[in-house]
């Protein structure tokens, strides 16, 4: 799959060639509908939770909050 170019000119004429039928669109599916690769990322921190013990999230909370701390 081609990149798509940086050259304002040439990407506005690639896009009108879409829109008009004459060239095939190189986008992948997932960068055409990014609302499915956030279901995903909905989904991971409860389930990284649910599989971590209570001593595993005591000890990331304390270093979030060292570090919170630390900065300020």
């Amino acid at each position: 799959m081609a990149k798509r170019p940086r050259d304002p000119s040439e990407l506005a004429k690639q896009v009108f060639d879409i829109a008009i039928g004459e060239r095939e669109d190189t986008v992948s599916e997932s960068k055409r509908h990014p609302s499915k690769r956030r279901i995903g990322g909905l989904k991971g921190g409860k389930a990284r939770a649910k599989a971590l013990t209570a001593e595993q999230r005591r000890k990331i909370a304390r270093k979030a909050a060292q570090s919170r701390w630390k900065a300020a």
